[in-house]
């Protein structure tokens, strides 16, 4: 029997565009002490190859038509390895396969290990299960006995988006030349080259580290019901999403107010048809409030780790809101009373109106190590093959 492990150092998460790093390591345990050995031959356990590549499978509603479906140049559908993947999923992006070994032969308590490297393309989809299209990424290490079926050992793991035009600005200022005309000292340290990730992750945290307070002031035919007030309009993934309210301004009263954020997922059955079009809203986290009286409050709104920032492929597009829900009314009993007012009595009926309200956001991706702290998931994998 030989066992593979499939272990990731640097967890599970990665952008788009970043090198995957996999350990793996092909095991044959030592037999138990009473086992005699019937010749020197069955000593060792031997494999004929082992190969790795990286798979991004997409899985979509029946109704979508062909035209969307796309094939990626990487994509090798005539290996070993895809002839094995009996899963109902369309094969996205590809990388080509890389041979770990051919012929190994391992003693008993022997192992070899190896290390899988590969760069995830810049402009693949990222892990994303929505209600109408899911993409799911996973290393696949194929190896096979002689005269035996190949084994797969499947490794998930999850791509998170990360803006073209960031990584299109960090190429342009890892090309500029900023070396001065000056002799080379040899007793100065030499300044390491930033990579164009490391310059992307820079502009995303200076992109979503801005505070630019916006105003909203929010009306129905009766009046103003309260003003809004979002302290910024770029966020990352474990934020929280924080705002104010003042009704100090308010003609109308709010009795209650609740924030949702919200996804909005939309794919296209036919691009020729505008009226084919495809959308599902999905809520995630909630805040709810009964304001009645309220001169200000507060909007406290948590982004999870789980769900995937925008982006947008020719089958899907993702885009992120709060959606706001008010309920107001127009009833003079509402009247809020003063400080001297001591049997004030709220009546017993009152007429309301609900008003609805959905302001877009940008949501964007954060460092893998910040996901990969909040969401424990598995990260060695193991196979037997007997």
């Amino acid at each position: 029997m030989i066992e593979v492990t499939a272990k990731l150092p640097t967890g599970h998460v990665f952008l788009s565009g970043e090198v995957v790093e996999c350990i793996i390591t092909f095991a044959h345990p030592p037999s138990p002490a009473h086992k005699v050995s019937q010749s020197h031959t069955d000593v060792f356990e031997s494999l004929a190859w082992a190969s790795a590549q990286i798979h991004c499978q997409c899985f979509t509603d029946s109704k979508i038509s062909k035209e969307n479906e796309r094939v990626d140049q990487l994509t090798y559908h005539h290996t070993a390895l895809g002839a094995s993947t009996s899963d109902s999923g369309r094969i996205e992006i590809a990388t080509k396969p890389k041979i770990l070994f051919c012929d190994l032969r391992l003693s008993p308590g022997q192992t070899k290990t190896y290390i899988y490297r590969e760069k995830i393309p810049n402009d693949s989809p990222p892990s994303y299960r929505g209600q109408l299209v899911k993409y799911s990424y996973k290393i696949t290490v194929g190896t096979q006995r002689v005269n035996s079926p190949v084994k797969l050992l499947r490794v998930p793991i999850r791509v998170l988006p990360l803006c073209e035009a960031f990584l299109n600005e960090a190429v342009v200022l890892c090309n500029e030349t900023t070396e001065e005309l000056t002799p080379a000292n040899p007793f100065l340290e030499i300044r390491q080259k930033q990579k164009p990730l490391d310059l992307a992750l820079q502009s995303l945290q200076n992109i979503t580290a801005r505070r630019n307070p916006n105003f909203y002031m929010i009306t129905n035919m009766w009046g103003k019901v309260a003003r809004f007030c979002l302290f910024k309009p770029a966020y990352k993934l474990g934020e929280d999403i924080i705002g104010t309210f003042d009704f100090t301004v308010a003609t109308v009263h709010c009795m209650q107010v609740s924030v949702s954020l919200q996804c909005e997922e939309e794919t296209i059955i036919d691009s020729n048809n505008e009226n084919s079009k495809q959308v599902r809203i999905i809520t995630f986290s909630k805040h709810h409030e009964v304001c009645l009286g309220y001169k200000y409050t507060q909007l406290i709104l948590p982004i999870p780790l789980h769900v995937t920032p925008a982006f947008s492929t020719k089958v899907v597009s993702l885009k992120w809101r709060l959606h706001f829900e008010f309920v107001t009314s127009t009833h003079k009993g509402l009247a809020t009373p003063g400080t001297t007012d001591t049997d004030w009595q709220a009546p017993s009926e009152v007429t309301i109106e609900t008003m609805v309200w959905s302001l877009p956001i940008r949501l964007y991706s954060t460092t893998p190590i910040h996901v990969a702290q909040g969401l424990q998931t598995n990260t060695v994998h193991k196979l037997s093959i007997r």
